[in-house]
């Protein structure tokens, strides 16, 4: 563990903001290198570990960066999400897929030893059963976002066979976080709720009263993505992406259950275009290869995971 030297790419997004500092706690500051296209942002300014301003897409800057540093293992995380990727489709493919191919070349030339991409939900489709959704299923994206994820899902395992490349993933479900705000995701509608529930005690939601969605609270997500990093790579049996699950809720749910906490809150539902990138998603995700594999288990409900967003927010 401590030669590792890890390079993340999107540090200040959603994910990248808490599994940078869970990956610094694991390993040391010095040994987790945080980049972004933005300027540091304010949870990983407290540390002490290196930040690097470098855009994704620019595969001369990111070589460099891994020589300079000696990094062998990458977190590639930078991405645009669905329904910002539906506004610029072609700014969402190149950002999406270019980085990830670059990155998988730049492995088998340095020789990295792990690279972690994540994929999603988003994979799926209409024509994909909707309940309790396969592993392997059938696979028909209805967004840029997702056409971008299941063609990064084949290129990884097609490294993986061709040069030998330990590239692993994880399909997030919908992703909760009190630390960083929502960044342009058809899920999103569950993290606003919070805030707008203790400031204002009133929310619209632009998804329908019982749109249902795989969903899970940001600490098992960062939890599961390291202990699948950590596993032996004989336990990795997909080298596509795994599915991931904890939860399935619908806004009306969710809203009765902050309602426990503040009987006031109010909720009502302006669908918007969201509604339709929701409607082709699973309601709920089977991730039996993961339990199975290398032992996944979620540890946050719907209840506990109110109850930690209220505490903390309200702080």
């Amino acid at each position: 563990m401590n030669s590792e030297k890890i390079l993340i790419i999107g540090a200040c997004g959603q994910i990248g903001v808490e599994l940078t500092l869970a990956l610094r706690q694991l390993y040391s500051n010095n040994q987790v290198i945080a980049s972004d296209l933005r300027p540091e942002v304010h949870p990983l300014l407290e540390g002490t570990g290196s930040y690097y301003t470098i855009d994704a897409t620019d595969i001369k800057a990111v070589a460099e960066l891994v020589q300079k540093e000696k990094v062998t293992q990458i977190y590639l995380l930078a991405a645009l999400l669905s329904a910002t990727g539906e506004k610029m489709p072609m700014k969402a493919w190149d950002i999406n897929m270019n980085s990830l191919l670059q990155i998988l070349e730049l492995g088998v030339e340095q020789k990295l030893s792990k690279i972690y991409w994540p994929s999603s939900i988003a994979v799926f489709g209409t024509t994909t059963p909707k309940n309790d959704t396969p592993q392997k299923t059938i696979v028909e994206p209805s967004t840029v976002y997702g056409i971008s994820k299941y063609a990064g899902e084949l290129w990884a395992q097609y490294y993986h066979r061709r040069w030998g490349l330990d590239v692993r993933s994880l399909r997030y479900p919908g992703l909760i976080s009190w630390k960083s705000t929502p960044g342009g995701g058809t899920t999103d509608y569950a993290v606003e709720i919070y805030y707008e529930a203790l400031k204002n005690k009133q929310y619209t939601s632009f998804l329908s009263e019982n749109t249902y969605l795989p969903m899970m609270y940001m600490d098992d997500a960062i939890r599961g993505t390291i202990e699948l990093m950590e596993a032996p790579g004989e336990q990795i049996k997909s080298r596509m992406a795994y599915n991931l699950s904890a939860m399935s809720f619908s806004p009306k749910e969710i809203a009765a259950v902050i309602q426990k906490h503040i009987p006031n809150f109010k909720i009502d539902y302006a669908p918007d275009f969201r509604q339709a990138i929701a409607d082709s998603w699973p309601s709920s995700i089977d991730d039996t290869g993961a339990r199975m594999d290398w032992h996944w288990q979620h540890r946050f409900d719907l209840d506990k995971m109110t109850e930690d967003m209220l505490r903390n927010l309200s702080k």
